[in-house]
Parts: C-alpha cells; structure tokens; sequence
C-alpha cells in the first residue's frame, strides 16, 4: 500500500472524480456528452470514444490535486494510455491525483428490496493485476438498496464486507458502496439501520484493515459522522445518486466531514462540441461547485 496516497486520502481536501462508467452505463454518459449511439458501432469504438472523453478530463488544468484527491476507473480505461502512460501511472505521476478501480460487474435482480452484486470472475487476476500492474491504490464496487428490508441491507452488508476484506488482502484499500436509492419510500429508515449494521461489522475487523465507504447523502443531516471517527475507515464519501449537480452540493453542504464522489454531476454540462476554452470553464465550474461543498 502506497503511504503517501494513504495520506492523501486520510487528509487531503478535495473530493473523488468518478470516472467509472462501465458498459451499460457507458451509452448514457456519452450521449451526455454529446455523442449518440448511431455515431459508433460496437464496444470498441465506443469505449474508444469514451476515453477520448476521460482523457479530455483528465488533461485539463481544470481536473487538479488541489481540487480532486482521487478519480475512480473503469478496467477498460485502467488498461489504456494517456500520453503512452497507463491512466493510474498518468494519474499519480503526472496529476498527483490516487487511482481506483471500479471491480464490480453490474447487480442482480431485486431480492428482499435490494440488488447485490453479481459474481466478480478472475477476481484476484484482476486485484493481482491491478495493484502489481498498474499501481492502483483500491477499488469501488456498488450494490443498492431499493427500499427499506432488515435481512436485505444485512445481506448487502455481509456482501459488501466480505468483499473489501478480500480486496484488502490483496493490499488494495476497498471503497465499500451500499447506495440508498434516493427515491426509496423509506430512505432514512433505510439509512439508519444500513449505519447499524456497518457498525456492528466494523466492531468485527482486526485493527489493520483499512476501507473506505461510498454512501448516499443521508436524509439525516451528519448521520454519518460516528463512522468517520472509527480507526478502520479512511474516508467516507457521497455518491450523487441522481440528484442534479447543484441539489447534490447543496446536501452535501450540510454533511461534515463528507466528501463527494460524483460521476454524473463532474460531467453535466461538457460536450464533445465544445472548444477546449469551453469545456475547461465548464470543468472548471462543476470541479469548484463540488469542491467547495466537499469542504465546507
């Protein structure tokens, strides 16, 4: 484990990017940014534009270490050149910007009102590759709750724990991500118990292993803050879960001590139209916004 990114992520101001769409969100977020389906044919060339887009990102002035402590990745980008160096080595060399990987591979259909994540295949190839490879500090994977359910957010839990203790095994510092759906019926219920059972489960790790949580914007003000007093967590961090940019920083304003790790609200407002004066002021505006409300 990289000490100096341990820090940086223990300490630095600043939030998270979250560059990780991966194939089925993929679509979406380049039509967001101005290219649609009918303008390539087949996953290479429309992997091939979407890095073209995070590469975009990456080498504007606007996306820097004093605004942005880490940016999340997509295998497919993880193993792609910017500048004829691999993205996580541009990252920390170039950007002094901590890389993740996204490792999960989608959810399963809706049991107990949550969706778990699906088998990870040739995991510890890719935990194994990832680290030794391509010098990533951790990882990100995600399963949701839809609606409150005890023995479901329990499952979402275990399911989440038993996966970063794996992840950390391999010496890679794992970004736990439970998402409350925004629109849950219950969403605070939900929260309040989903902090329960990540309490209990922290009260069962030995003292050296570290993790991270990506967590929804809590109904409850400061909901949160019990957890990021506990020695095993180096940070939490806020998902911006479908809320626009502006809605999500407004929230995130009322949370101390919580940080954004935004995919969807980094990326509104920037087409592929735009001129590179354009595109940079528009990074430049959603990387201040997000910023500002990671801090105060």
């Amino acid at each position: 484990m990289n000490t100096e990114q341990l820090e940086r992520m223990q300490k630095g101001r600043g939030f998270i990017a979250a560059l990780d769409q991966s194939g089925g969100s993929t679509p979406k977020a380049l039509k967001a940014y101005g290219i649609d389906e009918t303008e390539y044919h087949g996953d290479k060339e429309m992997f091939d534009l979407v890095h073209e887009m995070r590469t975009r990102i990456i080498k504007n002035p606007a996306f820097s270490a004093d605004r942005i402590l880490a940016a999340i990745l997509f295998e497919n980008t993880m193993d792609r050149k910017i500048d004829g160096e691999y993205t996580a080595d541009y990252l920390w060399e170039k950007k002094h910007i901590v890389p993740f990987l996204k490792i999960d591979r989608g959810l399963e259909e809706e049991k107990r009102h949550v969706r778990l994540m699906k088998p990870i295949p040739a995991l510890d190839e890719t935990l194994e590759h990832a680290i030794g490879e391509r010098h990533i500090f951790g990882t990100k994977e995600r399963s949701v709750i839809l609606d409150y359910d005890e023995q479901g957010i329990r499952d979402i839990v275990e399911q989440q724990f038993e996966l970063g203790l794996r992840v950390f095994s391999h010496g890679l510092v794992p970004i736990l991500e439970p998402e409350v759906d925004i629109h849950s019926p219950k969403k605070a219920e939900s929260e309040r118990f989903l902090k329960e059972c990540i309490q209990e489960r922290l009260k069962k790790l030995e003292p050296s292993v570290r993790l991270m949580l990506k967590l929804t914007i809590p109904t409850e003000d400061n909901l949160y803050e019990e957890l990021m007093a506990d020695p095993h967590v180096v940070r939490i961090v806020a998902l911006s879960g479908g809320y626009s940019r502006e809605k999500a920083d407004e929230l995130l304003a009322g949370n101390r001590g919580l940080i954004a790790s935004f995919s969807r609200a980094l990326s509104e407002g920037l087409r592929k139209q735009q001129t590179e004066e354009e595109f940079g002021a528009s990074l430049r505006t959603a990387v201040d916004a997000i910023y500002e409300a990671s801090i105060s």
